[in-house]
């Protein structure tokens, strides 16, 4: 998993889904599971 400033690019590809979690915001793709971030 990646910690990014910005989640934008991540979250325009297919399959990803914006998830709150914790206080934090996490990308998370079941298309494409190497695709996983977390921002902050």
């Amino acid at each position: 998993m990646k910690v990014r400033n910005s989640l934008k690019a991540l979250k325009q590809q297919p399959g990803a889904q914006v998830v709150r979690r914790r206080g934090r915001v996490f990308v998370i793709n079941n298309k494409n599971p190497r695709l996983k971030a977390r921002q902050g």
